[in-house]
């Protein structure tokens, strides 16, 4: 008998390690953007995390060492977590190579496939990766951080629902690079077909479970110059922080709706958390309207923060360009 618990407010941890029957070597920890329920493949992530405790960290990798000894692992393992105030949880433990191994190894500038590849024909850690045995530490990024992104086919099917859920959706992937979280974020939504908006009017409506949240991520965004547009429940809490948002009606409740708004051209971007079946209605009736107008959509609270980020990285400045060859000069080639 199998018995899930699902956990609430959880953030969602990968990590990718070698292992070679004697030493541990961790290539990576990937910190979600969306929080845990979302299917890894559809969640975007960074490396390293910006915002994990030091001590969540210890927990992690001290995880991580015993899973890969007590399975025998040689080569690499793949282990999700999920953080639940400070409270650490394996998720699951794929002994082999995952999606995020060539991101991994873009991102730190060392072949994972290749030195699994060895370790599974009898090489040993110590002999590949001697100065990462020896002090113990991950694999380094330097001082850039990596954002890795899912590229959706909304576009290609109008009619599909865009809402994040434990089903993968995603078709492919894409990584931006910046010495910030911001611009490698806006830099990979980029790249994925998603234009972040630099000005105009965001649309915010969140379940209930969110709207404790909802205040300073809407401050953020009036302070880079947005005007909010919300719907009833949202706009009385971000009122109730001093926030003056426009009110907008719910698809069933009269016209003009937020459907009307999008139709429009009035809405910039739109920020729409998941409420259960008792609004599904507008709820999809949103996010298709959005797909059709090609106006980007923010499923999750974790990755509307995210994305004010992104978008204050870009009302900054020109975006940076590097080179992963340029960034990895000084590594030296597995033999």
């Amino acid at each position: 008998m199998l018995i899930d618990h699902f956990l609430e407010d959880a953030t969602e941890v990968d990590v990718d390690a070698l292992c070679d029957g004697d030493d541990v070597v961790i290539a990576g920890i990937m910190q979600h953007i969306e929080e845990a329920g979302i299917h890894s493949g559809d969640s975007s992530c960074v490396l390293p995390a910006v915002d994990i405790a030091a001590d969540v960290l210890r927990t992690i990798r001290e995880y991580t060492r015993k899973l890969a000894m007590a399975l025998s692992v040689r080569g690499l393992v793949n282990i999700q977590f999920a953080i639940q105030r400070g409270t650490v949880y394996v998720i699951e433990v794929n002994p082999r190579a995952s999606r995020t191994v060539p991101y991994v190894s873009k991102a730190t500038g060392i072949p994972l496939a290749k030195i699994a590849s060895r370790i599974m024909v009898g090489r040993k850690l110590k002999e590949l990766l001697p100065e990462q045995v020896a002090s113990g530490k991950d694999l380094e990024t330097g001082s850039h951080y990596f954002v890795k992104s899912p590229v959706f086919p909304w576009g290609k099917f109008p009619g599909v629902d865009t809402v994040l859920g434990p089903e993968m959706k995603s078709t492919g992937e894409v990584m931006g690079v910046a010495d910030n979280f911001g611009e490698a974020f806006a830099k990979a939504q980029i790249a994925a077909g998603q234009v972040l908006p630099l000005k105009g009017t965001i649309f915010l409506s969140v379940s209930d479970r969110d709207k404790e949240g909802v205040a300073a991520l809407a401050r953020q965004f009036v302070e880079m110059g947005f005007h909010l547009v919300a719907t009833h429940g949202t706009a009385m809490v971000l009122e109730q922080a001093g926030l003056q948002p426009e009110r907008v009606y719910k698809v069933k409740e009269g016209r003009p709706n937020v459907v009307d708004l999008i139709k429009g051209d009035r809405i910039q971007l739109i920020v729409n958390t998941p409420r259960g079946q008792d609004t599904f209605f507008d709820e999809k009736a949103i996010r298709r309207a959005a797909v059709l107008a090609r106006i980007p959509t923010i499923t999750t609270l974790a990755a509307a923060r995210a994305a004010a980020e992104g978008i204050s990285a870009l009302q900054q400045g020109t975006l940076s360009v590097v080179a992963l060859q340029t960034l990895h000069a000084d590594r030296v080639a597995v033999v």
